[in-house]
């Protein structure tokens, strides 16, 4: 995303999704226009969040964007340990807290995992600076705490926001939004 200003514009005025600054695509379709798909999903236990995303790792294709947010122990980290799973990767996968960014090779010619984690990163330029948008159309990419800042690597996306149930057990609440027709099936796949 090399030639883009401080706010993540290019010369054009486009940010990394290709939206102007009125939020249109390169076709003059509004960004409200995208299809979304929403469902909420009650993971009771760890051992379920990464069945959770050993499935969901069964869905995803090169191309695929998942922007997970959530608070710290929220289960980000093992919903993608799940997903690495699910999608037969090299391992093992854990937080890229103090690398920022990890590349997980295929194990069986599928796509690559790349897990970011965006939690020390300063601001878009910072993302732009690891040169996601290079890889992110042959691989899975996962950012924990990407909310804000990774939506423009891809229009059609997976955002999934992990929060705490009330009570002290390990129950989380998952809302999972697909955005893009990519996700308009999501009700049923997951």
């Amino acid at each position: 995303m090399s030639g883009r200003d401080a706010g993540g514009r290019d010369a054009g005025g486009r940010d990394a999704g290709g939206r102007d600054a009125g939020g249109r695509d390169a076709g003059g379709r509004d960004a409200r226009e995208r299809a979304v798909t929403e469902r909420t999903a009650t993971v009771p236990t760890s051992a379920d969040m990464h069945r959770l995303g050993v499935r969901l790792g069964g869905l995803l294709a090169p191309g695929d964007l998942l922007v997970l947010s959530g608070d710290l122990g929220a289960g980000k980290t093992t919903l993608t340990q799940g997903i690495g799973e699910g999608l037969k990767v090299r391992g093992p996968v854990t937080s890229p807290t103090f690398v920022i960014a990890r590349v997980h090779p295929s194990l069986v010619d599928g796509p690559p995992l790349v897990h970011v984690d965006a939690y020390r990163l300063g601001g878009f330029a910072e993302l732009d600076d690891l040169d996601l948008d290079a890889s992110v159309d042959e691989s899975v990419t996962v950012v924990e705490w990407g909310e804000g800042l990774a939506e423009g690597l891809a229009e059609e996306r997976l955002e999934m926001i992990i929060s705490r149930g009330g009570g002290t057990d390990e129950t989380r609440e998952v809302r999972i939004v697909g955005v893009g027709h990519r996700w308009s099936d999501l009700e049923r796949d997951l």
